[in-house]
């Protein structure tokens, strides 16, 4: 039996093996890289996937976000507006937008005079922005959650009668008649249209 020592030994000492077996490796690499491995790479479907999955799906009128889901019904005509009651105003290319309480001309902005009670400060507001934007911007910490008036976390009363006398609400959704009798807002979305006195931090 060939002791492998002896085998390594004999290749160190032959320097013509060593030739012969470099010779054959470099040949070896040169004829597999020349035939290649026969692999192929497979077919791009994704664009016919997608085809199908718009082929597929049925066209709806509800609006996709950003109008870019496949097969979606495209257009906002089914979106409902922010803001007020529904008024419309023209758009320089004649199309509409809606309005709200907050929607005045510049030359046209009215100033109340509300005493924020909790607070003991009476303040000048405008008729432009919510209640609770402007006492922000007094450096008020107002309670707060939603923005949107469908929740009640910015609620507050207005002590001098009902509170529709006194602002104008953009939307809220939370407030029942008997409660704004009350005097109860929320100062998310009211805007002042007169002089009064509230209660930041009172919900019904």
């Amino acid at each position: 039996m060939l002791n492998p020592l002896a085998i390594v030994l004999a290749a160190i000492v032959n320097p013509p093996a060593i030739v012969l077996a470099a010779v054959a490796t470099l040949l070896m690499v040169l004829v597999t890289s020349v035939r290649g491995t026969g692999w192929e790479p497979t077919t791009d479907i994704s664009d016919e996937v997608l085809e199908h999955r718009a082929s597929a799906v049925p066209e709806t009128e509800f609006p996709e976000p950003g109008n870019r889901a496949i097969g979606g019904g495209g257009g906002g005509g089914g979106a409902i507006p922010a803001g007020g009651d529904g008024e419309e105003g023209e758009l320089e290319e004649g199309g509409t937008a809606s309005s709200g309480p907050g929607d005045i001309p510049e030359d046209e902005v009215e100033y109340f005079e509300v005493e924020f009670v909790k607070q003991g400060e009476t303040v000048e507001l405008s008729n432009d922005q919510p209640i609770l934007e402007q006492g922000e911007d007094e450096g008020w910490d107002l309670p707060y959650a939603c923005r949107q008036g469908q929740c009640v976390s910015c609620a507050g009363q207005i002590t001098d009668g009902p509170s529709e006398d006194f602002v104008e609400h953009d939307n809220q959704q939370m407030l029942e008649e008997a409660e704004i009798d009350d005097g109860y807002t929320l100062t998310c979305v009211a805007y002042p249209r007169d002089s009064f006195s509230i209660e930041t931090g009172e919900a019904p």
